[in-house]
């Protein structure tokens, strides 16, 4: 794909994210005024500076009117926007656009979702008409199969990979209990983490995003206007966005190894950042982990494994992933995860992340989500830096 142009034409000058869990405190109407008055505060700005308003929600409300009433706007264009679990990444993606093409100074991206006292397990599916054909699979069984597949391709016994699963887990609840706005704050062992019931195949309960309410928000404005408000903004290189047709569960072939839409973002997303070796370049990535396998990614095909073992993504690995502890450790209020991958790259980019700051001499930080199921996908990457050029 060619890149679209948006390298450090626009910047990240405000943000804001609440603590994600049971927040039966407070409804989506009171985590969407707390994250927005962080933002704004951060950026220095009012709602009334605000040229308009993109808000991000599967089903926490209808149109514009989820951000405008509880924030009280006149006059200004709010716009409700959903894309399954990019739903927060296509708010703040839309918005970097409009600031991009000369419509608007400055704009605004929200993203919440509140599900934990809804009656539900997690989000309420709405019930799509449709010809009685599609998958009827839960979420964690879709996902569950890509453990015997990547097994059987690569030649890994299943309990090699569900100790490399623990791993994973442990490291990001390791990384969790060092964020005071994670919903599970616990760190957890490999051992226990392996002795963990199973919900579907051999995926455990934590090998699953908990259920949580919680919500985020960024203000953007073009770039050479940015140190009008902070002294360290954050630059967008790329905003990548790739959905699928759904051959994958409609083809044979497909062997649930690999993710094409994944694939295809990352490529579009690392042309536009002219990234050419991502596990070089990248000082950390904030990767969608709703289910463990999604994470194993920066590394050959078949050996990530081995990566994830040898500690490459830890912390202080080679390539930090989820220094803020992923989906595990805040659960997955889908309308706000994408933006809570981008507060966590605005936090360590510009040195703020405390006791889980990494290195970021790099300069790069990488946001990943995907939505729907292995074989039909949407997809989100971004790459943002604390410098141009």
């Amino acid at each position: 794909m060619a890149s679209h142009g948006i390298k450090d034409r626009v910047a990240i000058v405000g943000m804001g994210c609440t603590r994600f869990g049971e927040r039966w405190d407070q409804g989506a109407d009171e985590l969407l005024v707390a994250a927005s008055n962080e933002a704004f505060g951060s950026a220095g700005v009012t709602k009334e500076d605000v040229d308009a308003f993109w808000v991000g929600t599967a089903q926490s409300g209808m149109a514009g009117l989820v951000l405008s009433k509880p924030l009280e706007l006149t006059g200004k264009p709010v716009v409700r926007v959903e894309n399954m679990c990019a739903t927060g990444s296509e708010a703040l993606r839309q918005a970097a656009y409009a600031v991009a093409s000369g419509a608007y100074d400055m704009a605004m991206a929200v993203g919440v979702e509140k599900v934990k006292d809804s009656g539900y397990q997690g989000l309420n599916a709405f019930p799509v008409p449709n010809d009685g054909t599609p998958r009827t699979l839960t979420a964690a069984a879709m996902f569950s199969m890509i453990v015997p597949a990547y097994s059987h391709k690569y030649g890994v016994s299943e309990d090699e990979l569900k100790e490399v699963l623990a791993r994973i887990e442990s490291k990001n609840h390791a990384n969790g209990a060092l964020n005071p706005r994670a919903q599970f704050r616990k760190p957890m062992t490999v051992e226990a983490l392996r002795a963990m019931p199973p919900v579907a195949g051999t995926l455990s309960v934590f090998d699953c995003a908990g259920v949580a309410d919680g919500a985020a928000a960024a203000i953007v404005v073009r770039a050479e206007d940015a140190h009008r408000y902070t002294e360290r903004p954050l630059y967008l290189k790329a905003l990548a966005s790739v959905s699928g047709d759904g051959r994958g569960l409609l083809d044979p072939a497909y062997d649930y190894t690999t993710f094409p839409e994944i694939v295809a973002c990352a490529a579009d997303a690392y042309a536009q950042a002219g990234i050419t070796d991502p596990r070089r370049q990248l000082a950390l990535a904030e990767v969608h982990d709703c289910f463990t396998p999604t994470e194993l990614g920066f590394a050959e095909r078949g050996a990530a494994w081995k990566e994830v073992l040898a500690g490459a993504f830890d912390l202080h690995g080679d390539l930090p992933v989820n220094p803020d502890g992923g989906l595990k450790s805040f659960g997955h209020p889908v309308g706000a995860s994408g933006l809570r991958m981008t507060y966590e790259c605005w936090l360590q980019l510009r040195g703020e992340a405390g006791d889980r700051q990494v290195d970021v001499s790099r300069g790069l930080g990488l946001t990943h989500n995907l939505g729907g199921y292995p074989g039909e996908m949407v997809t989100f990457i971004s790459v943002l830096g604390s410098a141009l050029g």
